[in-house]
């Protein structure tokens, strides 16, 4: 935790000044910014290790910001919003984000899941990835976060990588939802199975059309598998 670096990004000075004196309180080092633009100039100054990021923000809404950091970093996002929607949740999730948060929150919670989120990057960010995943027109590697399809390195978020990686490893077996939350998200996560639909709906988006070799299929009633065809 000591020389752990938090980005908080949120329009309201009042919580930005909350949250830097219960986290540097936790041992973290705080910086916090209180538009969109300034977020992202941050975020490439400062290079903290995750984001706490407001969805409504002047000058670049949350969103944007979301969108911005991914196309450079895979650092852990952590979006937080007066909003419970769904929709809210799930364009987060579609967009990079690791986790969501609702205000008002407990900071207990909060600390709880910026330990969970950092763990899991930590694991996976240490993890040896010395082979590619290579099927007919794809190649996945988790070392390099890289996804290649027909030869050509595709945008993607690190948790749909992660999932594809999982997935494309353990070919022709289902998962579960839960499962895929435990084994890809990690046990202590704190979402719903929802997030999982939303990961393998943006990944059949990018991998429609690439093979009739392989397919990322729904086990109605069960889960999830990535089935090589015969």
């Amino acid at each position: 935790m000591m020389g752990t670096k938090i980005l908080a990004v949120d329009d309201d000075v009042n919580i930005c000044d909350m949250l830097r004196l219960y986290l540097e309180n936790e041992g973290y080092e705080v910086k916090t910014a209180n538009d969109g633009a300034e977020g992202v100039s941050f975020f490439k100054m400062y290079e903290p290790d995750l984001v706490l990021l407001d969805i409504m923000l002047p000058k670049k809404d949350g969103w944007q910001v979301c969108r911005e950091i991914r196309e450079v970093s895979s650092k852990p996002i952590i979006m937080i919003t007066a909003k419970g929607e769904v929709f809210d949740k799930v364009l987060g999730l579609e967009l990079g984000a690791d986790d969501f948060m609702v205000k008002p929150f407990e900071m207990k919670e909060l600390s709880a899941r910026i330990k969970a989120v950092l763990r899991r990057y930590s694991a996976h960010d240490n993890q040896s990835d010395e082979e590619v995943i290579k099927f007919e027109n794809i190649e996945i590697s988790l070392q390099k976060y890289e996804l290649k399809l027909n030869g050509k390195s595709v945008d993607i978020p690190p948790k749909e990588l992660e999932l594809l990686y999982f997935l494309a490893s353990n070919y022709n077996r289902v998962f579960t939802r839960d499962q895929l939350l435990d084994k890809v998200w990690g046990f202590d996560y704190l979402g719903d199975s929802r997030t999982v639909d939303v990961h393998v709906k943006r990944l059949r988006e990018k991998l429609e059309g690439v093979s009739d070799k392989w397919i990322l299929k729904t086990v109605w009633g069960v889960g999830y598998k990535f089935e090589i065809l015969e």
